[in-house]
């Protein structure tokens, strides 16, 4: 940090915003990571466990529906029906957490 060859005004503003735009690209790339790996486990949790580990529910969409109604209400937009599907046929594309870490970075 000593030799920043800070040398004006300019330059003192220059690292400050350059230090800024790093940790807000570090800070949304961890965020979204975190998003992943939440919507994953969504979906891990609706193919497992609602559904023993099959591909569809045996019971039909009321499942998903009810879901969504709760999720919404609780988080907000996001959590549809088809929004829940996705995350539960990303799951399935990605069973394995390791291959899904593999395919993030």
């Amino acid at each position: 940090m000593a030799d920043l060859n800070i040398t004006s005004y300019e330059d003192i503003y220059s690292k400050i915003k350059e230090t800024l735009l790093q940790s807000r690209s570090q800070a949304y790339s961890a965020v979204n990571f975190a998003m992943v790996q939440a919507y994953w486990q969504i979906g891990c949790i609706i193919v497992e466990y609602e559904q023993a580990g099959n591909v569809r529910a045996g019971y039909g969409k009321s499942v998903l529906q009810e879901l969504s109604n709760r999720l919404t209400k609780d988080f907000g937009k996001g959590f549809s029906v088809r929004t829940l599907q996705q995350m539960k046929k990303f799951y399935v594309m990605f069973p394995n957490t390791n291959a899904l870490r593999s395919q993030l970075t």
